[in-house]
């Protein structure tokens, strides 16, 4: 799969459809690989006559992963924002943000639409605001932009995002068993 070096982190991505067609980047949210932009999805972006690129972004997939960071406690960094207290963590959205805008560059695109989902909707939002002349066009999929006036996810969401991940290799206990409460139903 190809990559790219930057920033000290290295990117994986994919590209589909012909270059010189309009690019769309696809920029997913917190913990989830490119592939979670379906392929029938890409396939059917490329049939409207764009060039897509999806890429894992840094802790994700096959890209860097920050292994001397450890887990952010999600819980913790949920209530000290809701408290006003500013949280430390190994990178922002701005480094997020600043490595999508160096994929781009070195694919040689000057300038694309970008679709975000949620945290990637953020970095996206980012991406926007650092460098306005990159965005053809801009897309945030059940994202929000983290002012904190603005309303929350549900008790059921909140709920589900605080789970404890999974230990690594333990598949069983990464997905959650039907009605055992931990998706609010």
């Amino acid at each position: 799969m190809p990559h790219i070096e930057t920033n000290k982190v290295r990117l994986e991505y994919e590209t589909f459809g012909d270059p010189l067609n309009p690019p769309l980047l696809l920029v997913m949210g917190l913990g989830m690989q490119m592939i979670a932009w379906p392929q029938p999805f890409c396939d059917a972006l490329v049939a409207k006559g764009f060039y897509v690129i999806r890429f894992d972004n840094r802790d994700v997939g096959l890209s860097t992963h920050f292994h001397d960071a450890g887990t952010p406690n999600m819980l913790w960094g949920a209530a000290k924002f809701m408290m006003g207290i500013t949280l430390q963590s190994a990178y922002s959205l701005n480094d997020m943000a600043d490595d999508t805008h160096q994929l781009l560059k070195a694919l040689n695109i000057p300038r694309a639409h970008v679709v975000g989902a949620s945290m990637g909707g953020m970095i996206a939002q980012q991406l926007a605001a650092r460098a306005p002349d990159v965005v053809l066009s801009l897309v945030s999929i059940m994202s929000t932009t983290g002012r904190r006036s603005l309303p929350g996810p549900t008790r059921a969401a909140r709920r589900a995002l605080m789970i404890k991940p999974a230990k690594r290799g333990d598949v069983e206990g990464a997905v959650p068993a039907e009605g055992d409460g931990r998706l609010g139903r």
